[in-house]
């Protein structure tokens, strides 16, 4: 017998959701076309104050019908500053623990990933959400997870092909940004920095540019993620960078902006 298939079946064949302790961001893609179809933000905020985690998660699924699809492929993304990057000759899964233990503090009940970002020689060793795993568990079975900067700094490098010279870039969002420092196609830092201002933020560029010897009047700073030409955060690195830019994106065709583009970067890359 022939039976009726919604249009949300038979279009959406991938869902990546991005999740964080301020909430979660998902993209429904079409893989036959490779194309976005719906890409929604779903901050904590909008809720009441006293609406934990879970329970946003639990009202997202019963509001947004995209979340309740059948999907050929789901991907979570974790996006947190507890992760750190390991060059391969210096990995070894047996002690993964032990990586992290110098930028953050860790536990015995800790559970720690890696993501093998395999073109750059390097894995990604972090603690991955366990309490929202089992939540994706209940309502999916299965998934693939991944760190959200694996993403980033993945797809950073990718963008870095042919640049031979230092090159920052700065990934925003509302209350921390990362800073990837990138040259002959290497990646020479990551750090995630948590700020309240924008001298902060100013604080922290600077800081990380003497630190590499790199010179404000030369070293070319592209920024993506929540930012825009009207941030504060644009506008007090243009004053004291030389070469400041938003990170292109190709908006050609597509149905969002390029401020949303920039923003859902990692999320649409995934």
């Amino acid at each position: 017998m022939w039976q009726n298939t919604s249009i949300i079946d038979k279009m959406y064949k991938k869902l990546a959701i991005q999740v964080s302790l301020s909430g979660l961001s998902f993209a429904c893609f079409d893989t036959l076309t490779n194309k976005v179809i719906s890409l929604e933000k779903i901050p904590l905020e909008k809720f009441e104050k006293n609406t934990t985690i879970e329970e946003l998660f639990s009202n997202a699924f019963l509001k947004y019908e995209e979340l309740k699809a059948g999907y050929d492929q789901v991907v979570v993304l974790h996006s947190n500053n507890l992760s750190t990057f390991v060059p391969t000759p210096l990995f070894d899964e047996e002690y993964i623990g032990s990586y992290l233990q110098f930028n953050t503090k860790v536990f015995e009940t800790d559970f720690f990933a890696f993501d093998t970002l395999e073109n750059y020689q390097m894995h990604n060793v972090y603690i991955p959400y366990v309490n929202m795993n089992n939540f994706f568990i209940d309502q999916f079975g299965t998934f693939d997870y991944k760190h959200a900067n694996s993403i980033l700094v993945e797809k950073i490098l990718d963008l870095s092909k042919n640049s031979y010279e230092h090159k920052m870039y700065i990934h925003v969002s509302e209350t921390h940004f990362e800073i990837i420092v990138i040259r002959n196609q290497k990646l020479e830092l990551y750090n995630s920095f948590e700020y309240k201002t924008p001298e902060d933020f100013l604080y922290y560029v600077l800081f990380t540019a003497e630190q590499l010897h790199l010179n404000p009047e030369s070293f070319p700073l592209e920024l993506l993620g929540t930012i825009d030409e009207e941030h504060p955060l644009f506008k007090i690195a243009y004053q004291y960078i030389r070469n400041v830019s938003l990170l292109e994106v190709d908006a050609t065709n597509n149905q969002f902006s390029e401020k949303e583009l920039r923003e859902h970067f990692i999320l649409l890359h995934s």
